[in-house]
Order: structure tokens, then sequence, then C-alpha cells
């Protein structure tokens, strides 16, 4: 499983972008398939020749879709609705007059999750989660042969409905074409709170008598993978390339001493963003050119937020900021160890405004040479 997740990220790779913990409203759709394990069958005792049996599978399909919510420190809450299949192979057991079966089993049905996304400085984003709710067990047109014989059962006829539970591991990728827009890969173990649910059938005798019973499956639990997308609400919709409006003019000097504008860059944000725009690679690339050019012992990198949100989210927004700039800086041939990096949070302001307010001068990284 760990591979595969590994080979999804790897073959977007020309499109990650900065990768950022789910922050409010999203939707999600995935798809894949379902690799349903064997599952044991206890007949009613009267049905002495097909008790204790086993059915296997063939993989088949697998989809959810979900709404949700992203928390500012990783949790996600989100309901789905989900549906997976597998066909019968064939049934095993000592009973060698057993020779085929068919049929389709199903399961749909919605489930309440808890996710949670870790944020560790990659260019995605791994995650876990677990979920309950309630699924269908469906077995559609089952059958089964004797020699000579073929004989359907009634559980095709039904829908058997339960408690269910699953976990999750799953990760993602954001898509610079499309702000607000992830590629995710998945994992799932799906299971039946009732292990056995039970169905009703009939018992054909050779003698054409039919006999009323039920049937019994157990292990009734599934794994699927799953690839899909993801998308943020409210996050804008710039097209690739597409270049940042330019930055605004140098502000007045403070009362403190600053170093000399030639040797300050400024690299400025869109709202609760710290990837770099191709305006703000372009400003960090003619910072660490510049370095070259002139005596530098070391460089300040300093991050900066507006006046919208809660002081200790600004405070580690203007950390990943600076952290941006710096990777940059160090991928444009700056030594690492010249590098300072510091956050400052909503503090410092270019513009002052009131609490609350989007001011885009403010949202910053200082690149200064010293």
């Amino acid at each position: 499983m760990k591979r595969f997740l590994l080979a999804a990220s790897c073959a977007i790779v020309p499109v990650l972008a900065q990768a950022q913990t789910q922050i409010g409203p999203y939707v999600s759709i995935g798809a894949g398939i379902n690799v349903q394990p064997d599952e044991t069958i206890n007949s009613d005792p009267q049905i002495a020749d097909f008790a204790h049996r086993s059915v296997t599978f063939n993989p088949g399909f697998a989809g959810e879709a979900s709404f949700g919510y992203g928390f500012a420190n990783g949790l996600r809450l989100d309901v789905e609705a989900d549906y997976n299949s597998a066909k019968v192979k064939g049934i095993s057991g000592d009973d060698a007059s057993i020779l085929r079966a068919g049929g389709l089993e199903e399961r749909s049905g919605g489930m309440f999750n808890v996710l949670y996304d870790f944020n560790v400085g990659l260019p995605f984003i791994p995650y876990v989660g677990v979920g309950l709710g309630a699924q269908g067990l469906d077995h559609s047109h089952w059958e089964r042969g004797v020699i000579g014989y073929k004989f359907p059962t009634a559980a095709g006829e039904q829908t058997v409905s339960d408690f269910a539970y699953q976990g999750i591991l799953g990760v993602a990728v954001p898509l610079t074409f499309f702000n607000g827009l992830s590629f995710t890969a998945e994992y799932r173990f799906l299971g039946l709170l009732d292990a056995t649910p039970a169905f009703a059938e009939s018992a054909y005798a050779l003698d054409g008598s039919v006999t009323p019973t039920s049937r019994k499956f157990g292990n009734t639990y599934s794994h699927t993978i799953m690839l899909g997308f993801r998308y943020a609400f409210f996050q804008g919709f710039p097209l690739l390339g597409q270049p940042s409006p330019p930055p605004p003019p140098m502000p007045t000097p403070m009362a403190t001493p600053v170093p000399e504008p030639s040797r300050t860059y400024l690299v400025f944000f869109d709202w609760d963003r710290s990837d770099l725009t191709v305006r703000a690679r372009a400003i960090v690339r003619e910072a660490a050119q510049a370095s070259t050019h002139v005596q530098t012992t070391r460089l300040e990198v300093n991050g900066y937020t507006d006046l919208s949100g809660t002081a200790a989210y600004n405070q580690k927004l203007s950390v990943r900021r600076a952290q941006s700039v710096a990777t940059e800086l160090v991928r444009d041939g700056v030594p690492q160890a010249e590098i300072e990096i510091k956050g400052f949070g909503e503090s410092h302001p270019l513009v002052p405004t009131a609490p609350g307010v989007r001011e885009p001068q403010n949202r910053r990284v200082e690149i200064i040479l010293h």
C-alpha cells in the first residue's frame, strides 16, 4: 500500500503545489477497485449438502462521493455515500458435487467520517480517518450448481441493512492548474458490525421439494483502493501560469534602521496561502542572484500576515511563508547556512488596518541581504 501511494504522488509531480492543510468546506469523489475476501456460508442445518462453504470473488468496482469541512488544526469531518461490488467466482468446500456458483454481492450506504491531515512540510498531505454509518448488503441472482442442476436462491431478492465501520489511509496532492483542487489516493477497510447477516432462501431437493430456510454469510468486510479528486471551495480560480499583480510601492522607512532598498526584497502572498506565485518566484530568484554579486554574510527571511484570522494561526502561517521563500532560495543556489528564518505573524503591518481586514500589502515575506 505504501508503494502504491508513493507511485500515485510521483506520477503528478509536474503539477504539484505547496501542500497545505484542508480548511473550509469541500467535496470529493473517488473510484477504484473492491477486493472482496472469501466469505464463509453457514446454512441452516437442514441444508446438509451446502453448509459451511466458502465463496470466492473476483475484484469489483468501488466508488464514493462526500461533502465535508476542514479545520485549521488538521481535523476534517465529512459525510459520504458509497458503493462497492464483487462478482461471485466460485464455491469451495468438502462436497465435490458443488461445481459452480454465480451472483453479485453489492454494498451501498452512507458513512460519517472523522479524518486528520498531517502537514509535515512535504508537497503532499497524508491523512488517516475512521467512520461509522450504515450499509445495505445485497446478493443479486445468487445460484449454486450441482451435477445436472442449477438452483437459484431467494437471497437475490433481498437487501440486508446493518451498521458499518471503516478505516481510511490516504494522501492528497494539490494541483496548480486549478486552485483548490487536489488529487487523492485512498485505501479503505469497510466492515459490518454484524458479521453474519442472514438472508432468507429456499432449499431445493432433487425430488423437486422446496423448503424455506435461511443462510448467513460471515467475513462481511472488504478492501478498496480508490483514486479521485477533492475540491476546496472559496479558493479562487487562477489559470496555470497566470502572473500575480505587481507588488505595491516600497513602504515609508520605519523609525528603526532598515537595509538599503536595493538589498531588500518583498514577496507577496494570496490570502491564507503560503505557496509562491510565478511573480513571487521571480523576485526570490532575483534576490538569490543579488546575493552572489554583493558581499553577503547572511539573509534574513521574515514572514508576515494581515490582521484576518487568529493571532496563533497567523503566527504559524507567517513561518510557513518564510519557509516557502527559504526553500526557493536554496533551490536557486543560496546556501542554507546563510538563511535565517523568522515569523512575525500579524505584527509589524506595512499598512495599519482594523482586525479582520485582508490587506494584501501585509501578506508578505521580506528578504534582507546583510
